[in-house]
């Protein structure tokens, strides 16, 4: 093995063995005067370093309890030049018995910087190498990369993401810092060096999934590792299946899952919501309380992911004339959007790990040298797919088809379902500076009530008559303000529509607003405490509006009464259509993740029920229940998750739990405490099945999110903790309201 060095490399006392083309730079163990090495708020509290219970000499740095305690690494003169290198190296571990947060900054010449992250565990020192190069595992095509440390060439390994850009040629200073410590922090360190190959990174993804479509990373209890297992699993489900059923038999429910024990509702043929006695209800076509125990994305087409460009990523791909060749296609979700920006492998060929694993454990039998077109694809077997999954979700305790479930599944009427519309057309749109989805659908604009009464439409085309439709959902998750407490995310959507031409219909309506009220300039620049020479200037693209401020209380006013109507107009359209079309089911509201208090009580004006998308421990903790108690509506938990780090797909979700076994307790508690909110209505868990470990089409999610595993395994220690939590739910919600 060949090693190239930079001058300020020094011989150390004791080393851990460099990966090939590392440059030591510096050595905290045998230190030396060509780098300076500066503090702020933190001490090299012993002059010799000390050895570790693994036989390691590394050295000491305390950092103190303040905002942002910094150890700084500078050359001496000039600047460093690591414009060969592929990757700094740390030599690095937690001088505590708990995990680290490790800010890494690095300064060029021209003030740039590229910034990392460690969260370096408990345990012995690994190498610790940050991308000199913006990358991450969006980079890879997915939300969450393998788990870190990760043992290469007989070393342990801590893989970063970075961001940013530096000027690798000019590099100035290299500082570590750990963010807000609220007692000391002591980490251990030995040397800092720039590695010349990526080898580690790509060998880091390299045969990352197996056949089934799970992590080669890991074993857990239900990992399946051959086709028999799959058919196993098969069988015992049933029979447990079949004692679950049995016992639901015996819940005194109605036909649509509402409970015959609890107040008596007049019976109106569809789903509606009643407040009785201080709790809101929604109530069964034949009258009785239905509280909605939903599943999102009960479908058969979740398994899908990228393999085009990156099929090392997969150790065991069909390949062609495979039967399970059958279950590649083509798709392009390279939208635009800012879900798709930073990822790499977004469109092109795909693969169907879910379909190939229901293929495998309940499909036609293959003879070796079968053609796909002679073993055909499990799918063709839909009815087969759609009885299992609703025998699941009923054992399970579950009564409703959350949001983009299958609509055959609603069409079986063994479950009530939900359905999201979908308004698509070439109305004008605004940024909020969010844009996760998309852009703000601008109401204002004639073409989007047209898409809207379209959309609503072929909606309701098939569904207007059926009992089993609870209600529709009028979007998911807009970006009606960006994130943060910052006045331009709160006010995103009156500082979006104010940068724009005016030949958005949103920009006349704010400026007529304005125009209405202040007649003229001066009135607005005296009001807004700004200098406006001429009404013009704020038709022109790119204005920047004043931020609110106390001495002048107009400016907040005018945002919020603009984002209020703005509000009203989106969901009044929608409504109004729904009436004309659907008038038997209800408007479930807006899903909301990121909300204005404008746009929940627009929808509370115009909606039946409001919907939240709560990742939070308890619903309370995601909103405000007191100001929702204002608006006097029932309000549903559109969706709600907690995940683990243990059980292959290696993004936990929004919601992190440390085991497999929290999840359980964790979705018990959440329930409870929606059961004490009286105007809750119902809980729609995130999702049915896990997203690919590799990461789904969408925008690249991998997470452990599901009931059910990709093999179509059910967690079944987590299925039944669901169902029992569930029942219990039923039966609470079966006592009459006091």
């Amino acid at each position: 093995m060949i090693r190239r060095t930079l001058p300020v490399m020094f011989i150390l006392l004791f080393s851990a063995p460099l990966l090939a083309a590392q440059q030591t730079l510096f050595s905290f163990v045998r230190p030396a005067s060509v780098v300076n090495v500066t503090t702020q708020d933190a001490t090299l509290p012993q002059y010799n370093a000390e050895q570790t219970a693994e036989g390691e000499v590394l050295r000491r740095v305390v950092f103190n309890p303040v905002a942002q305690p910094t150890l700084r690494l500078a050359p001496q003169s000039g600047a460093w030049d690591w414009s060969a290198g592929q990757a700094l190296t740390l030599r690095l571990q937690s001088g505590m018995d708990w995990a680290l947060t490790v800010n890494v900054t690095i300064q060029s010449s021209d003030g740039r910087t590229l910034t990392s992250r460690i969260d370096l565990p408990a345990g012995p020192a690994q190498t610790v190498m940050v991308p000199l190069k913006a990358s991450s595992p969006l980079s890879q095509g997915m939300r969450a990369g393998p788990p870190m440390p990760w043992v290469f060439e007989g070393q342990r390994l801590l893989l970063t993401s970075s961001e940013g850009e530096a000027d690798l040629a000019q590099i100035t200073s290299l500082s570590l810092s750990i963010p807000g410590p609220k007692v000391a922090q002591s980490l251990l360190i030995e040397k800092v060096g720039v590695q010349d190959d990526d080898l580690a990174f790509k060998a880091a993804y390299a045969e990352l999934i197996d056949g089934y479509g799970q992590s080669t990373r890991g074993r857990w209890p239900e990992k399946i590792v051959n086709d028999e297992q799959l058919k196993a699993a098969a069988t015992r489900e049933q029979t447990q299946l079949k004692a679950w059923l049995a016992e639901r038999d015996t819940l005194k429910l109605d036909a649509y899952g509402g409970v015959l024990a609890g107040p008596v509702f007049e019976a109106k043929g569809f789903f509606r919501s009643e407040k009785r006695e201080g709790r809101w209800y929604l109530v069964t076509p034949d009258g009785h309380p239905f509280y909605s125990l939903g599943v999102n994305a009960v479908a058969a087409d979740g398994g899908r992911t990228y393999v085009a460009g990156r099929e090392g990523m997969f150790k065991a791909l069909p390949g062609e004339g495979d039967a399970l060749a059958a279950f590649y296609g083509q798709g392009n979700n390279d939208d635009g959007n800012a879900s798709s920006l930073g990822r790499g492998f977004k469109q092109g060929r795909w693969f169907d790990f879910y379909a190939s694993n229901l293929q495998r454990t309940y499909g036609k039998p293959c003879e070796q040298g079968d053609q796909a077109a002679a073993c055909p694809p499990l799918v063709v077997d839909a009815p087969r797919w759609q009885g299992h999954t609703l025998d699941r979700l009923q054992a399970w305790g579950f009564n409703t088809l959350g949001n983009w479930s299958d609509p055959a599944l609603g069409q079986a009427k063994r479950l009530p379902y939900t359905l999201a519309l979908s308004i698509v057309g070439d109305y004008a749109s605004i940024s909020t500076g969010m844009d996760w989805w998309g852009r703000m659908p601008d109401p204002f604009d004639p073409r989007f009530a047209m898409a809207t009464e379209r959309a609503v439409a072929i909606a309701a085309r098939d569904h207007r008559d059926d009992p089993w439709l609870i209600g529709y959902f009028a979007d998911n998750e807009l970006a009606w303000a960006a994130p943060g407490d910052d006045p331009k995310a709160r006010y995103g959507l009156a500082y979006g529509t104010l940068r724009l031409t005016t030949d958005v219909p949103a920009k006349r309506a704010f400026l007529k607003q304005l125009r209405d009220k202040y007649r003229n300039q001066a009135g607005l620049s005296k009001a807004w405490g700004i200098e406006l020479t001429a009404w013009e200037l704020m038709e022109d693209p790119g204005f920047e509006a004043p931020l609110p401020n106390p001495e002048h209380p107009e400016i907040e006013r005018d945002y919020q009464y603009f984002q209020q109507v703005f509000a009203e107009t989106y969901f009044k359209t929608i409504s109004d259509a729904l009436k004309w079309h659907a008038p038997n089911h209800l408007l479930l509201g807006g899903r909301y993740a990121v909300s204005t208090p404008e746009a929940v009580k627009a929808c509370a004006e115009f909606c039946d029920v409001l919907s939240f998308n709560f990742y939070t421990l308890k619903p309370d903790h995601g909103y405000d229940f007191a100001r929702l108690a204002e608006l006097d509506k029932p309000v549903l938990v559109s969706e709600f998750q907690f995940g683990s780090r243990d059980r292959g797909p290696f993004w936990p979700g929004p919601l992190e739990v440390a085991r497999e076994e929290d999840r359980g307790p964790a979705y018990a508690n959440f329930l409870k405490a929606a059961l004490a909110q009286p105007m809750i209505v119902g809980a729609h868990w995130f999702q049915y099945l896990d997203q690919p470990a590799s990461g789904r089409l969408l925008d690249g999610e991998n997470g452990h999110l599901g009931l059910v595993a990709i093999t179509d395994v059910p967690y079944a220690g987590f299925a039944e903790a669901v169902r029992r939590s569930n029942r219990q739910a039923l039966a609470a919600f079966s006592k009459p309201a006091h």
